[in-house]
């Protein structure tokens, strides 16, 4: 609130900012800190969540839901409709937001499972703020990526946090340290381990990206050592270049003959 006392304004704008402000007290997100982190790997964060939502969303273990049971029941209502495990879809709700109804990340995907708004849209979801029709929703567009990829849960959630597009470009988890840190933790939290085939999977991407990264790193180094060359074309034309000239296979030949 102090913030507002430093607004200068015509009345209408004071009047409009003290609307927006109640409204959100009305919405209750008077507790949360609303905020935009953007992290050096482009992890998402949600950006209105208090310190016990964020602290649910980080646990390394399924923790009990905060509202006394009915996130619970609408999650084994929509997880059977949809023939999913109520504990895969608890472990992609607590990753994604914490058991927060009103979470919202930096990207903009919302609600409990973090839909996306075109989304929301496909799925039919007209309140994605509404733990019953986001669930709903989040569950069916869950079930639609296992039938996508063949059943392979590890593509699904990967596809569920990065999309199926990129996961059929990379024919597997794509190389997102976000999205394999988002599979491992839903595996973590639904069955207690990841499996193997996911961490060597996870291991080789890294592997090839850490050589990638050390090429363009070479590359970058050995451009910003070398030095500008300045010639005259056969055209009499100067050329710029930082690469030296190639000796011609005619001076040898030249030279032999004097």
């Amino acid at each position: 609130m102090k913030n507002l006392q430093r607004i200068s304004g015509s009345g209408a704008e004071l009047r409009t900012m003290m609307i927006i402000v109640c409204w959100l007290l009305a919405a209750g997100w008077a507790e949360a800190r609303v905020r935009v982190e953007i992290q050096a790997d482009g992890t998402r964060k949600i950006v209105n969540e208090t310190e016990a939502q964020r602290a649910r969303r980080a646990a390394p273990h399924l923790v009990a839901m905060p509202d006394h049971g009915e996130i619970a029941r609408l999650i084994r209502q929509h997880a059977r409709h949809q023939g999913l495990s109520p504990r895969l879809v608890q472990a992609v709700v607590q990753v994604e937001s914490g058991y927060n109804p009103k979470a919202l990340s930096r990207k903009g995907a919302m609600g409990l499972m973090q839909l996306m708004p075109e989304t929301a849209a496909e799925l039919g979801v007209k309140n994605p703020y509404d733990p019953d029709e986001n669930i709903w929703g989040g569950t069916r567009y869950l079930k639609q990526q296992l039938k996508r990829f063949s059943g392979d849960l590890a593509l699904a959630l990967a596809a569920y946090n990065a999309g199926p597009g990129a996961v059929q470009r990379h024919g597997a988890i794509p190389p997102y340290p976000e999205t394999q840190r988002y599979v491992e933790k839903v595996y973590t939290l639904y069955q207690g381990i990841v499996p193997a085939s996911i961490r060597e999977q996870a291991r080789d991407l890294a592997r090839v990206r850490q050589r990638e990264e050390a090429r363009q790193r070479g590359e970058a180094q050995q451009s910003r050592g070398r030095k500008i060359l300045l010639s005259r074309s056969t055209e009499n034309r100067i050329l710029f270049s930082n690469v030296p000239p190639q000796k011609s296979s005619r001076t040898g030949a030249d030279s032999g003959r004097r």
